[in-house]
């Protein structure tokens, strides 16, 4: 077993009556990483999670947490896990201090304990000023705060967020990204989303389900990689049309190109290299070889939402290809 894991999935499969949410994924999580479980809805991500916090048995496979198996060691487990669901069953009728001190006694904290706890998660969660506020009173985006605080509270090793912004608006969801970015040095963080740009703001690594599977688990600059061959250099020369497509099609770098006129004398070229080379450094010889001003010079950078895509349905894009 690896010492330096935190999570450590092997096999893990569960099935419902005539259906499989979880078809037989393997994966580790370090400490100290903050990885993303990314998938539409129905993807797995969700159930994979409940597993991991003991909420739900698996139907085959193992599952260790901090070294202790989820199955025969579910206290140890729980003692190790904080756990924010994505609907948050919170107490709405309590008030925000009361309902972290209560949570914080559940979870085995005593009494001294429990409130420099609740004084700490209050504070790292910006809950100081609405401290005394009933929680049904709250904002959506308080009241996410107060989920994390609540997962939090009795300092685990690791944080399990699901879907943790959703239904945020941009400034929650900005201050709730940032938060869990501080989680890393001192806690491992697993966190679903659907969101792809919000899961590359905020992870070191992503495991990228589809149907109950795992179809890529990387870090977002190796998973760029699998794209790169497509990375588009997109170039504005001062230069004729016809010079630029005659000294494009001579380039063995380059496997497609396209130019259009832009503004003045300029013309844009969209240039696709093969095997994923990096032209830009060809292209700037020759504009200063030929004497065309140059005015652009960018390589197109693919988003996760591209990767996502083809990592998900490659054969529908083969077909359309």
């Amino acid at each position: 077993m690896n010492e330096n894991a935190m999570i450590e999935v092997t096999n893990l499969s569960k099935r419902y009556a005539g259906r499989t949410a979880v078809a037989g994924i393997s994966f580790t999580v370090a400490r100290g990483e903050i990885v993303g479980l990314l998938g539409p809805n129905g993807a797995g991500k969700s159930t994979t999670m409940r597993i991991l916090a003991c909420y739900l048995p698996a139907t085959s496979g193992t599952v260790h947490v901090g070294g202790f198996d989820v199955f025969h060691q579910s206290v140890e487990v729980r003692r190790r896990i904080g756990y924010m669901p994505e609907n948050n069953p919170l107490y709405l009728e309590m008030r925000v201090r009361e309902y972290l001190k209560f949570r914080a006694r559940l979870k085995g904290l005593g009494w001294r304990r429990s409130r420099e706890r609740v004084n700490t998660v209050m504070e790292q969660c910006g809950l100081t000023d609405v401290s005394r506020r009933i929680i049904g009173q709250l904002s959506k985006g308080y009241r996410q705060r107060v989920g994390m605080a609540d997962a939090l509270v009795h300092d685990p090793e690791l944080i399990i967020l699901d879907e943790p912004t959703i239904g945020l608006d941009p400034h929650q969801i900005r201050t709730v990204r940032q938060l869990i970015k501080g989680l890393a040095p001192l806690h491992t963080v697993l966190i679903s989303t659907h969101i792809l740009p919000e899961a590359e703001m905020m992870c070191n690594r992503m495991l990228i389900m589809y149907d109950g599977k795992i179809l890529a688990a990387d870090t977002p600059e190796n998973l760029q990689r699998l794209v790169a061959g497509k990375n588009q250099i997109i170039v504005e020369l001062a230069a004729p049309a016809a010079a630029l497509r005659d000294c494009w099609s001579q380039l063995p770098e380059i496997e497609y190109f396209d130019v259009s006129a832009s503004e003045g004398e300029y013309q844009r070229c969209a240039l696709t290299p093969r095997d994923g080379l990096d032209l830009r450094p060809v292209v700037f010889a020759l504009a200063l070889q030929n004497g065309w001003v140059l005015r652009e010079l960018t390589r197109n950078r693919h988003s996760l939402e591209d990767i996502y895509v083809q990592v998900t349905q490659p054969g529908e894009e083969e077909e359309n290809s």
